[in-house]
């Protein structure tokens, strides 16, 4: 299967697919497709796997794409400036944070991914539930701002500021440490906690997170005006 990831930071993907081959995304995620692409909506697993989906981020129903024709293409848009990045999750499974998944080939499985530290859960900026990638193939995933991929050796640790790790192999080890230092907590300006990661693996990091995004847009829009009645 080929792809076309274009558009800089508003970034699409065109994949082009020949018959027998399909990718899915979730409902309502195709920009555009050539005539030879047929479509079919379905819950891709059953209710539970769909109710899994709807908690990591996505949608309960799921779209399929597949190729009558030779040569046939369909192009997907990210919903946010940043980067699409395309990974395959045959060599282990990819934890992502929430809606970071954006079409996959069939071979792979998209589920709910339950964080089982409490404090990584509660503080870890993406709360319980993150998106699991498992199974082989093309997975292409949104990541927010510019993406920077970072591979560590066995025993290699890095701390990242909350909300800015896109997503990781499962098999790091993923925890949430406190700043050290009274002065750093107060006036540091990075907030009580960070994420440890360490390796093996790789994590794909990324520079800006939509919530901090908002944040910084907030206060520019427009104030709402209040209307009296005569």
């Amino acid at each position: 299967m080929q792809y076309n990831i274009f558009g800089g930071n508003l970034p699409a993907v065109t994949i082009t697919l020949n018959p027998g081959e399909s990718i899915y995304t979730q409902s309502g995620g195709m920009s555009w497709m050539t005539a030879g692409v047929q479509m079919d909506t379905n819950m891709k697993g059953g209710l539970l796997k769909g109710l899994g989906r709807m908690l990591s981020g996505d949608s309960l129903f799921i779209a399929t794409y597949s190729a009558t024709a030779a040569n046939q293409e369909i192009t997907i848009s990210s919903t946010f400036p940043g980067e699409i990045v395309a990974v395959n999750p045959a060599g282990g499974d990819i934890i992502a944070q929430k809606s970071a998944f954006l079409c996959a080939e069939s071979g792979v499985s998209v589920s709910a991914h339950v964080v089982k530290n409490l404090s990584a859960g509660l503080f870890g900026g993406e709360g319980f539930v993150l998106q699991r990638l498992s199974g082989n193939g093309l997975v292409f995933l949104e990541i927010d701002g510019a993406v920077c991929e970072k591979t560590l050796a066995p025993g290699e640790s890095l701390i990242v500021d909350t909300g800015s790790i896109a997503a990781y192999e499962a098999r790091m080890q993923y925890e949430v440490t406190m700043v050290r230092g009274f002065k750093n907590v107060l006036f540091g300006g990075e907030g009580l906690l960070n994420t440890r990661l360490t390796g093996p693996g790789k994590v794909w990091l990324q520079t800006m997170t939509m919530p901090g995004f908002a944040k910084r847009i907030i206060p520019f829009l427009p104030k709402p005006t209040s209307v009296s009645s005569n």
